[in-house]
């Protein structure tokens, strides 16, 4: 059974008994409170603690519509940040696909367990066992699962406590319970949760009105087990990528590419960009360590790094071209212009100062942290890269030996600039705004601001449905991401443009007031979800002096204090992102 049928025949068996069939959603999440998208309930998560409704509530992968229903299916794309390290063995991966079930009051345990149950016997796989809580002083053994599955027949039955077999909440407190775990071949390959608690902030436990159903299944485990292979790179989900590799590559090379590779394709396409912090530092970890994978099998040729650059640029989007056949059919939106583009431009920044520091570190007896260090800061070479290429001489350097090196000297960066700047350095160290001196610091503050009107211009000539998703300003431009699912026409960019240069000619005063999170959000102001705020927020409003409010924002700052100050607004491109993302690139002359 291939990949893509096991895809759609696990939808079409949820489908058929009153699911909703829900597209993944990005790897970018709404919910602030993780890097990445790791689990299908993550897009749920609002369902399952009461703050939407599945028949009301717009969802986001569905293009604003709600789901209309209590029961949802769905393939997400996930990725897991804390195996990169380990990819190039037998199981571990980054990105990844979980198949899932879920109910918001739906259906609970009896129709949860019979659908697992029939699910393995319509594709024939054999259920070796099952796993059930055991049962703690906090909340009591899982009686009814037990019961169910041996009415199913399946005699053997395991006991678990609650590092295994119980789930949630995330955070202090939330909706949690016990779990049910189905092996195949002794691999844990589906995990069935059972909302039925509310964990209290006091560590109580209260039963919920409405229980719910969350389940997850690995793609790979499934598909090792259904296509009776050994490894997830013998199923058809990597054998068309690993062909492409030469064939005198080592093994353990050619899975870190081919998964790097993979994982690099789908972070592009939903709006990643290589850079030194968050996600986009995960995404440059896997484009460099592939690169370096590459570079260490050319380099022996004696070609120079301006060769092999050429040469790997080709060579990746041979790969990249595999993956979208492979994976675009169910995954549209995988972008072989941004992946191409983003990619080739990363390899041309590396491959150069990657021989540069290949060839410092062989004048290196040893490598410690703090040569690490300044490996990383003159050439660009990340941890995991130098372990890479000097194996030997790294014996003594650890992750955590590094990365306490690393931090020591940004905060020596922190101290330097908030005695440069009067505290104004801060600017100097946040995702979206960045700047080098106080000449710069005034430019990006009217671009800043100018972003708010136009935020607010999108949603007056677009509609509500436009929410941020993503922003990005320097000293020379801004770049904002929005939620939207068409191309903005060039009339309709002409009348946002339009819509700022009015707001900015009328000289609305901006002020600024720090009010709680909970009123800010009630109050109507606009925030960016995947944004973690304190209890206490500042809340910019731009406006007439009669009180005609034309932009209200939670923010962290900095602003102009008329919009006058901002100046002359220019759209200068607006391209697609990833499926229902935008983006608009801007400057202020």
């Amino acid at each position: 059974m291939k990949a893509q049928d096991i895809r759609t025949s696990f939808l079409k068996f949820f489908e058929e008994r009153g699911h909703a069939i829900v597209p993944s959603s990005s790897l970018l999440p709404d919910d602030p409170s993780v890097l990445l998208t790791t689990a299908g309930m993550q897009q749920f998560k609002p369902y399952y603690t009461g703050v939407a409704d599945p028949m009301s509530s717009p969802h986001t992968s569905l293009g604003g519509r709600p789901i209309g229903a209590a029961n949802a299916t769905s393939v997400q794309k996930s990725f897991r940040t804390s195996d990169i390290d380990e990819v190039g063995d037998k199981t571990h991966l980054t990105f990844f696909e979980m198949l899932g079930n879920f109910s918001f009051g739906g259906y609970f345990k009896e129709e949860a367990i019979r659908y697992a149950y029939d699910f393995f016997k319509e594709v024939n796989l054999p259920i070796d066992y099952v796993t059930v809580f055991a049962g703690d002083n906090e909340t009591p053994r899982d009686d009814e699962s037990a019961r169910i599955w041996k009415e199913l027949g399946i005699a053997d039955i395991r006991e678990y406590g609650r590092e295994d077999n119980f789930w949630g909440p995330t955070g202090n407190e939330g909706p949690c319970g016990p779990s049910t775990e189905i092996y195949v071949n002794n691999v844990e390959v589906w995990n069935v949760v059972f909302n039925e608690y509310y964990k209290e902030k006091d560590g109580t436990y209260r039963t919920l009105e409405k229980p719910g159903v969350d389940t997850g299944m690995g793609l790979e485990r499934l598909t090792v087990a259904l296509q009776n292979v050994d490894t997830i790179f013998e199923t058809d989900l990597f054998t068309p990528i690993l062909a492409v590799l030469p064939a005198d590559l080592s093994q353990q090379r050619q899975r870190v590419i081919a998964d790097h590779a993979r994982g690099t394709a789908f972070l592009l396409s939903d709006g990643v960009r290589p850079s030194n912090k968050e996600a986009g530092y995960v995404l440059r970890r896997l484009i460099r360590r592939a690169l370096v994978m590459y570079y260490l099998h050319q380099s022996g040729t004696q070609a120079n790094a301006s060769s092999i650059a050429k040469e790997a640029k080709e060579f990746f989007g041979k790969l990249f071209d595999v993956i979208l056949a492979e994976y675009g059919s169910f995954y549209p939106e995988l972008n072989r212009e941004i992946i191409s583009t983003e990619f080739n431009q990363e390899t041309d920044r590396f491959i150069a100062t990657l021989a540069r520091g290949i060839r410092e570190v062989e004048k290196l007896e040893s490598v410690d942290a703090a040569s690490a260090f300044k490996l990383y800061e003159s050439f660009g070479l990340p941890y995991e890269v130098i372990r890479e290429v000097a194996p030997e001489k790294t014996k003594e350097l650890s992750r955590e030996l590094f990365d306490a090196e690393m931090e020591a000297h940004r905060a020596k960066s922190r101290e330097g600039s908030e005695a440069k700047f009067g505290g104004h350095g801060l600017l100097l160290d946040t995702g979206e705004l960045k700047a080098r001196d106080e000449e710069e610091i005034v430019k990006v503050t009217r671009l800043h601001t100018a972003t708010h009107l136009m935020q607010a211009a999108l949603r007056s000539v677009l509609g509500e449905s436009v929410h941020q998703n993503g922003s990005d300003i320097t000293a020379e431009r801004l770049r904002f991401d929005f939620t939207f699912d068409r191309k903005v026409t060039d009339e309709e960019l002409r009348r946002v443009e339009a819509w700022v240069n009015e707001q900015i000619q009328k000289n609305l005063t901006v002020d600024m007031a720090e009010v709680p999170y909970e009123e800010a959000t009630k109050s109507g102001a606009l925030y960016f979800t995947k944004e973690k705020y304190p209890s206490v927020v500042k809340v910019y409003t731009m406006g007439l002096e009669e009180g005609d409010i034309v932009s209200k924002e939670l923010c962290g700052g900095p602003h102009v204090s008329k919009t006058s100050e901002v100046g002359i607004f220019k759209i200068i491109k607006e391209e697609s992102v990833s499926a229902g993302v935008r983006r608009i690139r801007a400057i202020i002359e």
